[in-house]
């Protein structure tokens, strides 16, 4: 049985998907990279290699009241960026669930969307 193997695009996880997996698949459908809970939407799903995804988000914890929340490029994109205390350039979230500020910074730019919270 041939396995497919998928670097997820934000914790670099290689996610392994089985001829039988893929032929429960399609287009539009969502999986998850079980180390970072990222969330992938299938884009095609055809033989072979010949397979993509679109990631559409990343849940993270709040680190002040534990309840999980999904950090989206819309987000990301309206996050004033800032300085952290270690000099390097950081989003500034708030939580959803307590209003707190969140500091999420990008682990390498030529990986889009690989963030780590801080």
């Amino acid at each position: 049985m041939a396995t497919l193997e998928i670097e997820c695009p934000v914790c670099a996880e290689l996610l392994e998907l089985s001829d039988q997996d893929r032929a429960e698949l399609q287009a539009g459908d969502v999986i998850v990279c079980d180390s970072c809970n990222a969330e992938m939407e299938i884009t095609r799903n055809g033989g072979g290699e010949d397979f993509e995804l679109e990631l559409l988000g990343i849940l993270t914890t709040c680190p002040n009241c534990g309840e999980e929340f999904e950090v989206t490029e819309e987000l990301l994109a309206t996050a004033p960026t800032v300085e952290s205390s270690d000099g390097h350039e950081v989003s500034l979230v708030t939580c959803p669930h307590c209003n707190a500020g969140i500091e999420l910074e990008f682990e390498d730019d030529s990986e889009p969307g690989a963030l780590s919270s801080q």
